[in-house]
């Protein structure tokens, strides 16, 4: 069972921006892979890449330009294929959620975990104080997602002090950042995902059995 301090939970609101299409097969189920554009309060938007399976598509069907929302998990894996960014983040659907069309888009996550390599603190040209840091996030069956988080301001110093194998929970939402990979070919467009932290707190230790 997931416990506290192994937390990974994504509400999404936003609208269908191409037909699903055929991503794997797992255990005899088929899933499916879709994009999702969430706006944020600056008018930018995000396109999240959303996994759900054959059937909650059928309770749920879905075409562009449809309006959704969701919960489920963030999820990564290595791209082993040299084609791409090499960590893929998508969101893993858990439930279907209703939606009227008239409420805002949402992007709102909680995470919880362990720091797995040490916070690199950093400033930009203009002067501005960022963190990059990858969160551990255990699932079930000895498997884990390694998510990039980044955090400003005072959040980054928090975040800068920490150590490889502390405990952090965190709230914020998955952005996607578009970038120019230089290629011995010539350039070449890709995205790439993470989360922006918007507040954060020690996460509790996992509890012992006693003695």
């Amino acid at each position: 069972m997931q416990t506290e301090w192994n937390e990974n939970k994504i509400l999404l609101r936003g609208r269908v921006a191409a037909p699903p299409q055929f991503s794997h097969s797992n255990h005899g189920v088929d899933y499916y892979l879709f994009p999702l554009t969430v706006l944020r309060l600056s008018g930018a938007e995000d396109r999240i890449n959303i996994v759900a399976s054959a059937p909650m598509l059928e309770r749920h069907p879905l075409a562009p330009g449809d309006r959704t929302a969701l919960m489920g998990q963030v999820r990564s894996y290595n791209n082993k294929s040299g084609v791409g960014s090499r960590l893929v983040i998508t969101v893993y659907v858990r439930e279907f959620l209703p939606d009227s069309g008239l409420e805002e888009d949402e992007n709102h996550l909680t995470l919880a975990g362990t720091i797995c390599k040490p916070p690199s603190l950093r400033s930009t040209p203009l002067g501005r104080v960022i963190c990059d840091m990858i969160l551990a996030v255990n699932r079930r069956y000895g498997r884990a997602d390694y998510l990039p988080c980044i955090a400003w301001g005072s959040l980054a110093h928090q975040c800068g002090q920490m150590e490889v194998g502390g405990r952090l929970r965190l709230e914020g939402r998955l952005q996607s950042r578009t970038y120019t990979k230089v290629l011995p070919e010539g350039t070449q467009e890709r995205v790439a995902y993470e989360i922006s932290v918007m507040g954060l707190s020690p996460a509790p230790e996992p509890e012992t059995e006693p003695a």
